[in-house]
């Protein structure tokens, strides 16, 4: 049974890589800029953007106060989503995210010369398709759902530049991947959403909303990108729901997590590359996913798992502009991204994720500022983890199903009828839901909007 279990992940597998490797061929010959992926700051190329905001300037009074250093952000994102096939019932989800959150530029105040604070609030509702309908899934469909849906402190933190921008250190309340394996929320699945560490380990790397008390230093590197590495307090009590919303210090802290990562951020003509490569270790003591405390599987003798020091994983994280935009207005756009992550296969239940995909901006004449995203991906449930399955079985104390790889696929078409406003349509297919087949194949149909007030 190990023999054919691995067979069938090998082909898939194959498959897979296949894809990427005709998808990037079939991009090269088309037109760059990725609409909505996170770049460095000025990285993209494209002509500067309308006013971003749905409701207006106020008659030039946010334009004026973003000046004198005080820029408010309001926003609210809804995710629908609908499984045509797969799961235990056909169902229809709702879910949104409001987020409420002010910077304050203390150079622009007359405080401090390079100094900045961001507060940010955001606020969760809703249900999940991936629960209601049980699909099944390792990754949500609609990724905004999760981590409680309550009013949470997101963002609490300092941040000061030192050294004519040099050499960056923030310190107070941050998300992981507000700085580390960052990368944008386009896509609707949570396999191509967010920073992939917290998708993976997400029992203790925990992504937005929720965030660490913790502190990052960064030195920019003129010419080529940026070193930088965090420490941030590995503990629980962050999720936490009835303290949420205030700025509190949890007791129960199990050690820290520190990671850390090197970017490369080249320019190949008028074309913008990001190259991130980054690891992390947490020096908390951790549950082997299958020993107990003999050393034995502890699925077969019900003993408690065997705890070791340490957890710790990498990551890559590429987004690159294979065709500039040829126009002011950024259509003709394409960009490429790949992300991969690998956990350690002692402590984490699924120990790999690896995704790939693109954006065109401009698919329509008419239309220059749409874009579209198309995007594959697998999850793997880690090996050791379906060995440990293969035994109950075999032990008859199942049936259990055995896990592998689960593949989602995910296409996107954004609508852009107003500045400050997105509409976005999206179309989900999900492979063995769960790593395994037992689970049927799901089809998501979805609606994504985002709303910039």
């Amino acid at each position: 049974m190990i023999a054919s279990c691995g067979d069938r992940a090998n082909h898939k597998t194959a498959f897979f890589l296949l894809g990427l490797a005709a998808m990037s061929a079939c991009a090269g010959g088309d037109v760059a800029h990725a609409a909505d992926l996170t770049f460095p700051s000025g990285a993209t190329g494209a002509a500067p953007a309308p006013v971003p905001w749905l409701l207006g300037d106020w008659d030039g009074a946010r334009t004026r106060l973003q000046n004198a250093g005080i820029d408010f952000q309001f926003g609210y994102t809804s995710e629908i989503a609908g499984n045509a096939t797969g799961g235990q019932r056909q169902q229809v989800a709702y879910t949104d995210q409001w987020v409420f959150g002010t910077t304050f530029d203390l150079a622009k105040l007359g405080v401090v010369p390079g100094g900045t604070v961001q507060v940010t609030w955001t606020d969760r509702n809703g249900s999940n398709l991936s629960d209601d309908a049980r699909l099944g899934t390792l990754q949500q469909v609609q990724e905004v759902f999760g981590r409680g849906q309550t009013l949470r402190l997101t963002d609490f933190w300092y941040d000061q530049k030192f050294a004519g921008g040099l050499v960056d250190w923030k310190i107070g309340r941050i998300p992981f991947g507000e700085d580390f394996a960052t990368f944008a929320c386009d896509f609707q699945n949570l396999t191509f959403c967010g920073a992939q560490p917290g998708n993976l380990v997400g029992n203790y790397i925990y992504n937005w909303p929720v965030s660490y008390w913790a502190t990052r230093l960064k030195f920019n590197l003129q010419g080529f990108g940026y070193f930088q590495f965090g420490v941030y307090d590995s503990n629980p009590g962050y999720l936490d729901v009835s303290q949420s919303a205030l700025p509190v210090f949890y007791s129960g802290s199990t050690g820290l997590l520190i990671p850390v990562e090197l970017a490369w951020l080249p320019k190949f003509g008028d074309l913008q590359g990001s190259y991130k490569f980054g690891g992390w270790y947490d020096t908390s003591m951790a549950a082997n996913v299958v020993t107990d405390i003999n050393g034995n599987p502890a699925a077969l003798s019900g003993l408690p798992p065997q705890q070791s020091r340490g957890r710790y994983g990498g990551y890559i994280s590429f987004v690159q502009q294979v065709i500039g935009p040829s126009h002011a207005s950024s259509a003709g756009a394409l960009s490429l991204f790949l992300n991969a992550t690998m956990a350690d296969r002692r402590t984490a239940t699924t120990d790999y994720q690896v995704a790939g995909g693109l954006t065109y901006t401009g698919p329509l004449p008419s239309r220059p500022q749409d874009d579209i995203g198309f995007a594959v991906g697998t999850t793997h449930v880690n090996s050791r983890v379906a060995w440990s399955e293969e035994l109950q079985n075999l032990a008859g104390l199942g049936p259990v199903a055995v896990q592998g790889n689960e593949y989602a696929i995910e296409f996107y078409y954004t609508y852009r009828p107003l500045a400050g406003l997105q509409i976005r349509p999206n179309i989900q297919y999900v492979i063995d839901p769960g790593g395994t087949s037992a689970n049927p194949n799901a089809l998501v149909l979805g609606l994504k909007t985002v709303a910039n007030f």
